[in-house]
């Protein structure tokens, strides 16, 4: 089982967290104040194989830590590739759109926006979340998405709405999304 904690996790959702200590297997523990070594590699391993490191600030720690690695360490490709399969997870399986719409309580963040920007990332070239963030703001996929969502009858109780009605709800979520978006890819700011 994988955990982690810190004190930035309970005061704020995206700050730069501090010291941490991950437990990622059986007695096992990282921590980022010291170098991995090798005998925590195949618990590290595990863990992303059985998804138990399945958060946005998790994933990007454990990023980082691979990141930091040397490359002559053990198993780098298959650790590399084990981050890149638990990404692709944690996108196509809804845990992203789960963590933005738990951000976004008033106008639940729109899926077809995320399943579009999907549609134009490959999922073997770097991040495939932060590739599918940036395409989003990229693309302007927002605006669009808000004002489909904002027009639909089913948002007005089965009657057609008025375009002050549309513009109003389409702003109101755009606001909302655009900051949470903002929010989470500060988790890739340097």
């Amino acid at each position: 089982m994988s955990t982690y904690s810190s004190a930035s996790d309970r005061d704020s959702n995206y700050s730069s967290p501090g010291r941490q200590d991950y437990q990622v297997g059986a007695g096992s523990t990282m921590s980022n104040a010291n170098p991995m070594n090798t005998t925590s590699l195949p618990a590290l391993l595990h863990s992303l194989r059985s998804r138990t490191i399945n958060t946005l600030p998790a994933l990007r720690r454990t990023e980082r830590l691979i990141a930091s690695l040397p490359p002559s360490t053990p198993n780098k490709p298959e650790i590399a590739k084990a981050l890149n399969e638990a990404w692709i997870y944690y996108v196509d399986y809804h845990s992203l759109l789960n963590e933005l719409r738990g951000l976004t309580k008033n106008y639940p963040f729109s899926e077809s926006c995320l399943e579009e920007a999907k549609r134009g990332v490959s999922k073997g070239s770097g991040n495939y979340c932060y590739g599918v963030l940036r395409r989003v703001k990229d693309q302007g996929l927002i605006p669009t998405h808000a004002r489909a969502l904002a027009a639909r009858p089913a948002m007005w109780g089965g009657r057609k709405p008025t375009s002050t009605e549309i513009h109003k709800l389409a702003s109101a979520c755009e606001g909302e999304w655009t900051r949470v978006l903002a929010i989470v890819l500060r988790h890739w700011d340097a």
